[in-house]
């Protein structure tokens, strides 16, 4: 059975238990954490603010990892994460690559510098029975269909999260992207309406694609994993926990 969980990018205000309150009381399950660990809190803290929600936390999600300068400390940071997501029973943590911009294709060099910086996150996650998944995202350092499976080759630990809205940005469509790369899928976003201008809105909106078709899919490979909405915060946050999770009912999820 597949398993509906909701980030946490469109919140507003920090009551992280009236929020959590909110997402059992309209059927969601999980919950993807994109706070900073302050407002988090311990990760006692954070295990007993689930419980008593009855939420379950999908995922850890990271700053992204860097080809820059910053390449190390970055790697340290998403390092901690991963090692806070541990301490919270959370069993995956996902990040994304540097943002790129409107420049020339990705090299091989630097593709091979952030593929072996996933991997080194996700041998360090492997330790602490976390898995890592890299996110694919417009306008950055992967942007195309041939850089998708320049970077995918590239990767020998490290999982997917599948964001379907973004590779249907890239031409692809998601039921195939599913099939395709099912060994490899650890993760999965759902988004409606997103635009390379990174602006979005709630499921029902485009629709993208065939949702019904593209969770058909998943189930027939046999994905395990979270399923996670992603508002593009439209409309009042609460309201959009409500409208996304009325439509994966309205398809027969």
């Amino acid at each position: 059975m597949l398993r509906f969980a909701y980030s946490s990018l469109p919140w507003k205000g920090k009551d992280l238990e009236y929020n959590l309150g909110m997402l059992a009381e309209n059927g969601w399950e999980g919950w993807e954490t994109r706070e900073s660990l302050d407002q988090l809190g311990t990760p006692a803290r954070l295990r007993r603010v689930c419980a008593d929600a009855g939420i379950e936390i999908a995922a850890v999600s990271g700053p992204n990892v860097s080809s820059a300068h910053d390449a190390q400390e970055s790697l340290e940071r998403c390092m901690r994460r991963i090692e806070f997501a541990a301490e919270c029973g959370a069993g995956l943590f996902m990040s994304k690559g540097p943002a790129h911009g409107p420049v020339s294709p990705t090299t091989d060099a630097e593709l091979d510098l952030i593929a072996s910086h996933y991997d080194t996150l996700a041998e360090h996650g492997q330790k602490m029975g976390v898995k890592v998944a890299w996110h694919p995202h417009v306008n950055h350092f992967v942007d195309s269909e041939a850089e998708w499976d320049r970077f995918l080759q590239r990767l020998t630990t490290c999982k997917l999260c599948l964001d379907m809205a973004h590779v249907v940005l890239w031409g692809f469509e998601p039921s195939q992207a599913a099939r395709d790369h099912a060994n490899r899928l650890a993760y999965v976003h759902l988004h409606d309406d997103l635009t390379r201008d990174n602006t979005a809105g709630d499921l029902g909106d485009g629709p993208m694609c065939d949702y019904g078709d593209f969770l058909r899919t998943l189930e027939e490979v046999g994905f395990h994993g979270w399923i996670v909405t992603v508002s593009g915060g439209t409309r009042d946050p609460w309201e959009s926990m409500k409208l996304n999770r009325e439509y994966l009912r309205s398809i027969g999820f």
